[in-house]
């Protein structure tokens, strides 16, 4: 049975994590089907259950591409059959030869009393009364009414990730917003930053003309002064990084496929960013807001590692 891919929903951030179940009951066939996800940077699908579905996991896994990108997902497939007349196989020559050990042994114990309770479970013993097995392809009614099941228990799962992907949206574009507040204050001291350094040089310069009765040329200030600012100038820092913080929220608030990867690229960017921001810049207080971003930066990291 072939079904087109599920279309997921416009606008909304997926999480990698959540739990979908369903179950069928009918004509004699009982299907519970379980779904848990968890997080993984490509898809890994591993299946448990009756025979013979462990045994189709590539085609079960079919069926989990049509819902799921990324994350590693466990499938339990439980499928309980209407026992028919030729599975009721009794192994009597196992169960003989259990019956007349039991025996056996309680004479030889000296406690042939205990010989009727340890007979009355000797249909549970192994090989006395085998299920049937199943190999190779379900019965062909059997796969439509287990897809089905497992459909629905990935239905159920992408509800709870949609759920999930939305507060995680909100999450992280509250976070975007306190870096991007960062930054603001970052911009808004950068001129003084300039200004207090031909200051404390000037003083300096003052100090040592007053101590040592030596002048300074005023172009070597200058000079001075223009170099500092070449080696701290972060505006190209500062413009970088508030075009990722953008393209971050664009893709956060769009929520298209593959977002997961996009958002863990540009993180990574503004990592560096900041980085770099951080070692040129030379002033405390731009320090305290680099320190500030980079501890924002690890919890949207974290975040972003759950989005598919």
């Amino acid at each position: 049975m072939t079904r087109s891919p599920a279309k997921r929903p416009d606008g909304v951030l997926l999480s990698m994590t959540g739990f979908g179940e369903a179950r069928h009951q009918a004509d004699g066939l009982g299907v519970a089907v379980e779904v848990r996800a968890v997080n993984n940077r490509y898809l890994k699908v591993t299946v448990r259950g009756s025979d013979p579905y462990p045994m189709l996991e590539p085609e079960l896994e079919k069926v989990v591409r049509r819902h799921v990108r990324r994350g590693t997902l466990l499938v339990q497939v439980r499928v309980d059959r209407e026992a028919r007349p030729a599975d009721l196989v009794l192994n009597a020559a196992a169960l003989r030869t259990y019956l007349r050990q039991i025996r056996a042994a309680c004479e030889e114990a000296g406690t042939p009393e205990y010989a009727g309770p340890l007979l009355a479970g000797a249909l549970a013993l192994p090989g006395v009364a085998p299920e049937a097995a199943h190999f190779g392809s379900p019965p062909d009614e059997e796969w439509p009414v287990v897809e089905r099941t497992l459909e629905e228990a990935l239905g159920k799962l992408d509800t709870m990730r949609r759920d999930e992907g939305r507060a995680m949206a909100n999450e992280l574009l509250l976070q975007q917003r306190h870096i991007a507040d960062q930054l603001d204050l970052i911009r808004q001291h950068l001129p003084g930053v300039m200004a207090d350094y031909r200051q404390r040089l000037l003083d300096r310069v003052r100090q040592a003309v007053k101590d040592a009765g030596a002048g300074v040329e005023p172009e070597h200030l200058v000079r001075e002064v223009a170099l500092f600012a070449d080696r701290s100038d972060v505006s190209e820092e500062v413009t970088r990084l508030a075009s990722h913080l953008d393209q971050f929220a664009e893709v956060v608030r769009r929520g298209d496929e593959g977002a997961g990867r996009k958002l863990e690229f540009v993180v990574q960017e503004m990592g560096r960013e900041t980085n770099t921001l951080g070692s040129k810049a030379g002033d405390v207080t731009i320090s305290r807001h680099v320190v500030e971003i980079k501890a924002t930066l690890e919890k949207i990291r974290e975040l972003v590692q759950n989005v598919e």
